[in-house]
């Protein structure tokens, strides 16, 4: 598995893909909270808080996650070297796992340094230091396991095709549909009192962790969702 992770990693780092991934969300981040006027600017805000910053970066992390994970079994299925990858002696969910924590390790350093911006809105509070830590703590843990989840979501699209852009939409919709979708149906309460459909989300989960509670319920719902599309990658490959 330690193999494939870093075959995926220097995979990354040897083209632009890492560093263009890398570039583009700080690029968007940076645009929307201090240049851009509108809702996410933190200077029209008047408030030293980073919550512009976590209410943007789940929806650019919903393009940015399935860029970066559109290749992991797709490239491998055109070149036909996904065969040659599965006679290897390591077990396939093996497999899985150093593709998925390749995926992984880049975006969470893609966002290591929007940890400036943590410094930045510390400083500029009135008086200096005036930022709820907790909250900002436990946004940072969300979006950890928001990516995570997402990352699961855009390594399984990408055995459905052999076509990056089909896996990228594939991904982009799940990923969208998972966030927002049972937040959106909820509203037309589909299901009457039966079910409450927000809590189905990740919206409501991640939410509720950036409020600086660490929930064990939210946890397990982020661990369940990544396990269980890790679970139906490793079918998938097993297929092929």
């Amino acid at each position: 598995m330690l193999a494939i992770l870093k075959k995926e990693i220097n995979t990354f780092f040897a083209s632009p893909i890492g560093y263009l991934v890398i570039g583009v969300f700080l690029l968007l981040n940076g645009l929307f909270l201090w240049v851009f006027k509108g809702d996410f600017n933190i200077f029209n805000n008047g408030v030293a808080s980073l919550s512009s910053f976590f209410l943007l970066a789940p929806w650019i992390l919903i393009f940015l996650v399935p860029a970066v994970t559109m290749r992991s079994f797709s490239d491998e299925k055109k070149q036909g070297t996904l065969e040659l990858l599965v006679t290897k002696p390591i077990s396939h969910f093996q497999i899985v796992l150093g593709k998925y924590f390749g995926a992984f390790i880049l975006i969470v350093l893609a966002l290591t340094p929007t940890l400036l911006y943590v410094y930045t809105i510390y400083q500029l509070g009135s008086p200096a230091g005036n930022l709820d830590m907790g909250s900002t703590i436990g946004s940072y843990f969300g979006l950890l396991f928001l990516v995570a989840a997402y990352t699961a979501i855009g390594v399984f699209a990408s055995t459905l095709s052999d076509n990056q852009i089909v896996t990228f939409i594939i991904a982009v919709f799940i990923c969208f549909f998972m966030y927002f979708g049972f937040e959106g149906l909820s509203n037309y309460n589909v299901f009457g009192d039966l079910v409450y459909m927000e809590n189905l989300g990740m919206s409501a989960h991640y939410n509720s962790m950036s409020r600086g509670v660490i929930d064990t319920r939210d946890l397990v719902y982020f661990i369940s969702i990544a396990l269980a599309f890790l679970i139906f990658t490793k079918v998938r490959i097993q297929k092929q």
